[in-house]
């Protein structure tokens, strides 16, 4: 996969899914926007060295204001969506602001961020850069929406992700295109390990593995997937 002189838009770059892929990315030859939300998260940034990577700072990426920010000018070929917020809680201790959160977090930052990509992939292909890749981060409960019991907020809206990535996979393959999501499972991180020490890890799939599903969705080498919602669970 070689993505020589494509620019690629990766939201939540900094955390442990995110700085794996754009490690991916960087190696292959991208160059990454990566926004990021205060200066302690971009000083402790892996990769913010690297002359393949512009840090952006950018806030609440639900604000269409902030989006509009991160996107115009850009001749982009990829957007990754991987930011987001993980929030556990019964349904009668989930109130509308928690609800709301979640939602803003996963889904509208989600769709804000895919519908500005697609103007600034189409705007690209004007000056001879046909197509492009979008891939959305859903979550297991996305597809097994009954796993989302003591979470209905977080399943709610990684549902959202889901069914967002099928229709506008739809609705933009006439233009080249190609949009797609993955569902991890539970990865193998060290806030995950940390949280549940007790827990099988190496049932848990790898950030690295669960990123190469990402870095070949949003290469050119992906010339006909689109509309998936792909498990990607390891053995667990």
């Amino acid at each position: 996969m070689f993505f020589t002189d494509k620019t690629i838009v990766v939201t939540g770059g900094t955390g442990a899914l995110g700085t794996a892929v754009i490690g991916g990315l960087i190696e292959a030859g991208a160059e990454c926007i990566v926004p990021y939300r205060n200066e302690a998260e971009a000083q402790r940034f892996t990769h913010r060295d690297s002359k393949s990577v512009t840090l952006v700072a950018a806030g609440d990426l639900s604000d269409e204001a902030v989006v509009a920010s991160i996107y115009d000018g850009r001749k982009l070929w990829a957007s990754i969506h991987i930011a987001g917020g993980f929030a556990m809680g019964a349904i009668e201790d989930t109130d509308k602001t928690a609800l709301m959160a979640q939602l803003n977090g996963n889904l509208v930052s989600c769709f804000l961020c895919c519908r500005a990509a697609v103007k600034a992939i189409k705007a690209a292909g004007q000056s001879g850069n046909k197509g492009g890749r979008i891939v959305n981060v859903a979550a297991r409960p996305a597809l097994e929406p009954r796993s989302g019991a003591g979470m209905t907020a977080y399943t709610v809206a990684k549902s959202g992700v889901a069914a967002l990535s099928a229709a506008l996979a739809e609705e933009v393959a006439k233009d080249g295109i190609l949009v797609n999501a993955i569902a991890p499972s539970i990865m193998d991180t060290a806030a995950n390990r940390k949280a549940m020490p007790k827990a099988d890890f190496a049932k848990w799939p790898k950030v690295e593995e669960v990123a190469a599903t990402i870095v070949y969705l949003a290469s050119a080498d992906n010339a006909v997937a689109r509309g998936g919602v792909v498990p990607v669970y390891g053995r667990s």
